[in-house]
């Protein structure tokens, strides 16, 4: 089941205190970037982000979810409706965040 618009839309309001938040559609869902790193997504009205140690420290009760079926296990964000919590959150998690990966130039492939 794809997520719904309204969902992203709720979730990037509550996001609005940090700076370089982004998202990108992908076959009826979302990717979420925070400062160009990609943090989670939204998968079937879910908020999934990495299980980086800050993240799981973090969550009270910590509960993974699958984006799609033999995908790796992400960390299921409940708590959506407290704003501090998701920016504290995705804060803590910048810097054990893997960097980007380069894309390759026309002449390198």
């Amino acid at each position: 089941m794809p997520s719904n618009k309204e969902y992203l839309i709720f979730v990037l309001e509550q996001l609005t205190d940090l700076d370089g938040i982004s998202y990108r559609g992908m076959m009826g869902e979302y990717i979420l970037y925070f400062r160009g790193k990609v943090i989670g997504g939204i998968y079937d009205n879910r908020l999934l982000v990495k299980p980086v140690p800050s993240a799981i420290a973090l969550t009270p009760k910590v509960t993974y979810g699958s984006p799609y079926a033999g995908a790796k296990a992400l960390l299921l964000v409940d708590d959506i409706d407290n704003k501090k919590f998701l920016c504290d959150l995705f804060r803590s998690m910048y810097d054990e965040l893997p960097a980007p990966k380069k894309k390759k130039s026309v002449s390198e492939k």
